[in-house]
């Protein structure tokens, strides 16, 4: 199990905070497939993925207890 956690917005597109999935051994891209599916829309607006507190690549593969977390663009000034 991997825990996500959804940040800003994202945790209004979701309706949570953060969740439990059994994606072990899955890349990143698809973790954020599934989200996608079932979340329409968490993806729009380049929303990174982030895990074990590192931005994450596509291609990067997800271990039991690995902690992601979706995270949306932030501006400041």
């Amino acid at each position: 199990m991997i825990t996500i956690h959804y940040f800003a917005g994202l945790k209004e597109v979701t309706g949570i905070a953060q969740e439990q999935a059994d994606l072990s051994g899955r890349t990143v891209e698809e973790l954020g497939q599934w989200a996608a599916e079932k979340y329409p829309g968490i993806l729009a607006g380049a929303s990174r993925i982030a895990v074990n507190e590192e931005y994450a690549l596509p291609e990067d593969l997800l271990e039991n207890g690995d902690i992601a977390a979706f995270i949306p663009p932030v501006s400041g000034g």
